[in-house]
């Protein structure tokens, strides 16, 4: 079996975060896959993925054959998609969950789950946060894109990626004021970027604190920075509340510093765990250091997963 040359799927419940993950595990393996949205129909919609029994009319919109070789899914809606596509197939396609599905393992050929999250069996490959599309040719393409606006900067130079209140983290105005207070004294120039869930109170104590410094700060508008910071970056500052933007900057290589947040939970505080017993982070409390490690390759991982367990079963 030529892994390039099969037949593959990635469906997702639309989030760009849980597609971009399958996606980065396709692109790892070689191949450019059909991604499709999957939502559902009472009461599948309510009970999924605990229900079962899943039925042509569960979904929205139909899946119908011919069905893939690979099949690779991540979300909650997701998981009667690849149940479903399991069954009429007769088993032929080769079902890849990516994250907990929080059902048995049992119903797919293979899971994929951070380290964080609890799940273990024989058919589950453990790989250290979240997989993602970036690569070297990636941080390059974007470096080489952002170069007349980052190439000016000394070094060193410092990304910050900022995001915000979530159900496990809050960033309130007093730790946004103390960290503007910290950037103020670093040693280096500043690369920031915001999310959505910063708020506005959070961005203008930002802005404001930062106005007169040789800082730059994403506003929103022209094309997305993130990969150049990441690119350009000597050490990134990376909020505690996202798994995501951790992995990705661990993927780089560079020194990870977490910023510490009010709130935590036994996952989160697993995941920064773990991130710093592998030396790819350790938290942030003012001050830069250096440091290397083997960066992050979740994606990779997963990738290579897939093609042995593939291999052993069709050859």
């Amino acid at each position: 079996m030529n892994i390039k040359d099969i037949k593959a799927w990635i469906i997702t419940e639309g989030m760009i975060g849980t597609q971009n993950q399958c996606l980065g595990v396709a692109e790892a393996l070689g191949i450019t896959p059909i991604v499709k949205q999957v939502s559902l129909h009472q009461p599948w919609k309510t009970l999924t993925p605990w229900l079962g029994f899943e039925q042509s009319f569960t979904f929205t919109e139909p899946l119908t054959p011919p069905w893939p070789d690979l099949l690779i899914a991540s979300g909650r809606k997701a998981v009667a998609a690849s149940r479903y596509i399991k069954k009429k197939s007769g088993g032929k396609t080769f079902t890849v969950q990516i994250q907990d599905p929080k059902c048995s393992s049992k119903n797919f050929d293979l899971v994929a789950v951070p380290h964080h999250d609890t799940l273990r069996g024989a058919n589950v490959v453990v790989n250290h946060g979240a997989p993602n599309r970036i690569t070297s040719t990636t941080l390059e393409t974007a470096r080489s894109e952002f170069e007349i606006q980052f190439s000016v900067l000394p070094s060193p130079r410092i990304a910050v990626l900022i995001g915000g209140n979530s159900r496990t983290h809050k960033l309130t105005p007093d730790i946004m004021l103390n960290l503007v207070s910290q950037l103020k004294v670093l040693n280096g120039h500043l690369m920031i970027t915001a999310s959505r869930r910063t708020g506005d109170e959070n961005l203008k104590i930002l802005q404001d604190g930062l106005r007169d410094t040789n800082t730059f700060i994403w506003d929103g508008t022209g094309k997305n920075p993130y990969h150049a910071m990441l690119a350009w970056a000597d050490h990134i500052l990376v909020t505690a509340d996202s798994v995501s933007m951790i992995s990705d900057a661990a993927t780089t290589g560079k020194p990870v510093h977490i910023i510490p947040l009010e709130g935590h939970s036994p996952r989160f505080d697993r995941f920064h765990a773990h991130m710093q017993k592998i030396g790819a982070a350790r938290p942030f409390n003012g001050n830069l250091q250096n440091w290397s490690y083997e960066p992050l390759n979740d994606a990779k991982m997963v990738a290579d997963a897939i093609e042995q367990a593939m291999q052993k079963r069709y050859g």
